[in-house]
Parts: structure tokens; C-alpha cells; sequence
């Protein structure tokens, strides 16, 4: 019986230590002066002061967000390999921007006008034309854009862009063009 009580008092001895050790201590000041809490309002004008500076940052990095944004939908072309109807990945980030504009702006619409090179019948180059703009098309739906702001238009062989007949001009060739339109 002795024994629980002796463990009883030291556990609450050590509990009482940890309690003191966790403690938080205030700011001391041992100069001579006092320090005078500062006052309800001038609180409040530092809260404000955060606020409103939290605001400009988040203004600043919000245009900052839109100037890249309107760089990248710059790109309006996007090239494709040999035979193929694939996205590229390194035209998908502008075409997000391209889906994030006409998501944030119902009233703007775009052609997609797609392109093949001169190799392959008049038939096939027109569909492959229409199977890779198909693939922008719903790309672009995919992240936000409205199918009815975007038209399909296959223009095949006939509007090259490079009139050689080698692979760095056929390559210029196999394409889709973002066209925005005014409605």
C-alpha cells in the first residue's frame, strides 16, 4: 500500500514538472523601461496593413498567373508526328491556357483548322486533318472549353505552310491551327 502511494506522489511530482517545463515564457525585458501593450487600434491598423499587403501580393501573382497565361496562348499552332493524330506533350500546356481562356470567356470561340502533309491521298490527308483538330477539340473540352465554342475544320494537304519536299517542311505541315473568332 505504501509502495502506491509513493508511486501516486511521484507521478504527480513528475507530472507537475512536465506541466511547469511546457510552459511558455513571455517576453522579458530587463531594460529600465517599461513596454506599453500596444492599443486595440493600432492592432487593428496592423492587421489591416497585412491584409491589404497579402491583397497586393496576391494581385501581383494573380497578373503574374495571367501574363503567362496570355503567353502561352500565344502558341496557336500544334505540330503532329508522321501519320498521327497524337498531342505532342510539350503543346499541351498552351492548349490548357488556350481551355482556361475560353472556359473563363463563353463568348469566344475558335476554328480548329487541322493539316496534313502532301503525302497520302487527298481523302486520307482530309480526315487526318479532321482526326487531329477532333483531338484538339476534345482536348480542349477535356480542361474546360465548351464544345460549342470550338469548330472543326480540315483543310488536308491544301494550305502547307512549307512548300519543300523534305521532312523538315513536311513536319511545319502536319498541324492544327487555333483561329479565335468573333462571334
Amino acid at each position: 500500500m505504501q509502495t502506491t502511494a509513493l508511486y501516486k506522489t511521484l507521478g504527480l511530482a513528475f507530472g507537475a514538472m512536465l506541466i511547469s517545463a511546457c510552459a511558455s515564457k513571455g517576453d522579458v525585458n530587463e531594460g529600465a523601461g517599461s513596454t506599453v501593450a500596444p492599443t486595440a487600434t493600432e492592432q487593428q491598423a496592423e492587421e489591416t496593413n497585412a491584409v491589404e499587403n497579402a491583397g497586393v501580393n496576391g494581385e501581383a501573382m494573380e497578373a503574374e498567373a495571367n501574363e503567362a497565361q496570355a503567353a502561352l496562348r500565344e502558341q496557336t499552332v500544334f505540330y503532329f508526328d508522321f501519320d498521327q493524330s497524337t498531342l505532342k506533350s510539350e503543346g499541351k500546356a498552351a492548349l490548357m491556357a488556350h481551355a482556361a481562356f475560353l472556359a473563363a470567356n463563353p463568348a469566344a470561340s475558335v476554328v480548329l483548322e487541322g493539316h496534313a502533309d502532301e503525302r497520302g491521298t487527298v481523302e486520307y490527308n482530309l480526315a487526318l486533318g479532321e482526326r487531329r483538330s477532333m483531338t484538339v477539340r476534345r482536348f480542349l473540352m477535356a480542361n474546360g472549353a465548351n464544345g460549342s465554342q470550338l469548330k472543326v475544320v480540315s483543310f488536308g494537304e491544301e494550305r502547307p505552310v512549307m512548300m519543300g519536299h523534305d521532312e523538315g517542311s513536311y513536319s511545319k505541315n502536319r498541324r492544327v491551327e487555333v483561329k479565335y473568332q468573333s462571334r
